[in-house]
């Protein structure tokens, strides 16, 4: 059996035109889907300087041969620039819409949407088309603009309607979230609402999905999932002294016990599937049943000095019906306290009050008044305005996540590598290297470097991101079935060959070495002692070894060596 034939769907917003088209073979070979794809899409669709909120961006919704087929959530890709970061954005979502979305689809692996429509439209999905309809729904939260169509859906907030610069695409009435660097304001930019889904995700392969099943649910990774999921990443940040407590000023907190995977469990009215891989923990909150993340505790959490478990998962739900990004929305609330302190701003704003983070996140999401509307650019554009550039860190325009880095410099690098900005998804070795003694810089680079490829791989097939670990040959089996000639060797190669797309997306963006910096405030210590100062000379150091390992530049450029080697040569404008 070879490998079927693929469409991409085009829609144009501002002549509401749909048209189908066949992926290049050639593309299809070297990038597989999913993120791999999208970022060769926009790599040709996008001009240098182009504007992320004009009509000239592009947004891709993309899935994969394996989204809806291998076990685990299925899970689809938003891409596009960041209005954030300036800079390549793939963020990614799980759940009902991303197993329809696949279904919908049909022989397409995506959708591609360019232009800005004169009023707010809704796009539908079926049987491998789309039409463009006319919605009421601006306005409307992510719950209630999920539940006002048919079919499964994915739709903007308030927070994308205004543009919010980590606005989020929400899908499954506001349960899942494609969430970091403003995917959700490129969307309300282009007068997208939603878009809905009706298809049913692919069934075939039944039996080779459930040995994968059975090999992940009885692995370590699986136990860890069904007992605990990203929960309990609060916990352990903790323990290891890795915690960013009250806007990065400490690296534990007192009250974790309050907000942890104990507390969670406690509170939790079920979970989010009923199969072997049953998902996040249910509890019930003020906005309606919510299903908290480690990220929602960590940062709108120890973050924000608040330790009762239903005011932080409070916080998250209405995070989630506002369509906000739980982490650049806890470090921008952090921010404004941090400011109220050194006498920036003239207002009084406290750790622990979940009333005034509650209040900051409508001004946010609504750009409701001069103060709202600095902090939903980010922290970065806030702190041009206002002051106190280096209250909290960020990493191209990017808030660093809430496991911090110092004393651990693999991690470090990993944030300051990674191709969107400070993300932890990317690679994540502080779970390895804050347990372990002795690494070498030479480790650390090989740990960081292998993690980032191996990603790009899962999330070019996609793959749920826990149940890949389980992929030994990278997903080689899987594919095999589905007609392509990919061994784990190419996949390997394809791992690579996307992240250096991804960065020479970025470099040509402006983007190369100065934007891989690690940020004032981490190379100072912790207030409360815990953790080691990054020291910027050594971490230059670790920086060149890097880039010499990826077969780039002094500045973080892929040398033609490299570009030839992984058939990058012939891109576009380069």
């Amino acid at each position: 059996m070879g490998r079927p034939a693929r469409f991409l769907l085009r829609v144009d917003l501002t002549d509401r035109v749909v048209s189908r088209e066949p992926i290049p073979e050639r593309w299809l070979d070297r990038y597989v889907g999913g993120k791999g794809l999208g970022a060769r899409y926009l790599y040709a669709e996008l001009d240098p300087g182009t504007d992320p909120l004009g009509a000239e961006n592009a947004l891709l919704f993309m899935v994969g041969p394996l989204t809806g087929r291998a076990p685990g959530e299925p899970r689809y890709a938003a891409i596009t620039k960041s209005p954030l970061t300036g800079a390549f954005l793939d963020s990614y979502s799980g759940g009902e819409f991303a197993g329809a979305l696949s279904g919908s689809l049909s022989d397409c692996l995506g959708v591609l949407v360019t232009g800005r429509a004169e009023e707010p439209m809704a796009l539908v999905i079926a049987e491998g088309g789309a039409t463009l309809e006319v919605t009421e729904m601006w306005g409307g939260d992510t719950k209630e603009t999920c539940e006002a169509f048919e079919g499964a859906v994915a739709c903007i907030g308030p927070a994308g309607e205004n543009q919010v610069n980590y606005a989020t695409i929400a899908a499954d009435g506001g349960d899942h979230h494609a969430g970091r660097g403003g995917a959700g304001a490129v969307m309300g930019a282009k007068r997208l609402k939603a878009v809905v889904a009706r298809g049913e995700p692919p069934e075939e392969h039944s039996a080779l999905r459930e040995a994968y099943e059975e090999r992940f649910t009885g692995g370590e990774t699986g136990r860890w999932q069904a007992t605990s999921e990203t929960l309990e990443s609060v916990d352990f940040a903790d323990t290891v002294g890795a915690l960013a407590t009250r806007g990065w000023q400490e690296n534990r907190f007192e009250g974790v016990s309050g907000i942890g995977i104990e507390a969670a469990r406690a509170a939790s009215t079920g979970r989010e599937s009923a199969g072997a891989i049953p998902g996040g923990f249910e509890v019930d909150t003020e906005e309606g049943e919510s299903v908290p993340r480690g990220a929602t505790q960590m940062t709108l959490g120890a973050g924000l000095g608040i330790d009762e478990f239903d005011a932080v998962a409070a916080l998250g739900a209405r995070c989630d019906r506002l369509g906000l990004d739980v982490i650049s929305s806890g470090n921008a609330i952090a921010w404004a306290i941090r400011a109220s302190k050194t006498g920036l701003i003239e207002r009084e704003l406290d750790f622990g009050d979940h009333d005034v983070a509650r209040e900051l996140l409508e001004e946010i999401s609504g750009r409701k008044t001069p103060f709202g509307d600095a902090l939903a650019d980010g922290v970065e554009r806030a702190g041009e305005t206002f002051g106190g550039e280096d209250l909290i860190p960020a990493i191209k325009g990017m808030e660093l996540p809430s496991y911090d880095p110092r004393g651990v410099r693999s991690m470090a690098l990993a944030y300051a590598t990674s191709d969107r900005g400070a993300c932890h998804r990317r690679a994540r070795p502080i779970e390895e290297e804050s347990l372990s003694t002795g690494w070498s810089d030479l480790e650390r680079v090989r740990r960081v470097i292998a993690e980032q490829n191996r990603r790009s791989v899962l999330w070019s097939l996609i793959v749920d991101d826990f149940v890949g670990e389980g992929f030994a040959d990278l997903g080689a089996e899987w594919l095999s079935e589905l007609g392509y000639d990919l061994s784990p060797a190419d996949l390997a190669s394809l791992g690579e060959r996307v992240w250096t797309l991804t960065r020479l997306f970025n470099v040509r963006e402006g983007l190369d070495r100065e934007a891989d910096r690690v940020p004032e405030a981490l190379t100072e210590p912790a207030a409360d002692g815990g953790g080691e100062a990054i020291d910027p000379d050594a971490f230059e150091a670790l920086l060149g070894g890097y880039y010499a390992a990826r077969g780039w530049d002094e500045r973080g450029r892929p040398t033609e060596e490299t570009l030839d080697r992984l058939g990058l040569s012939d891109l576009e404008d380069r």
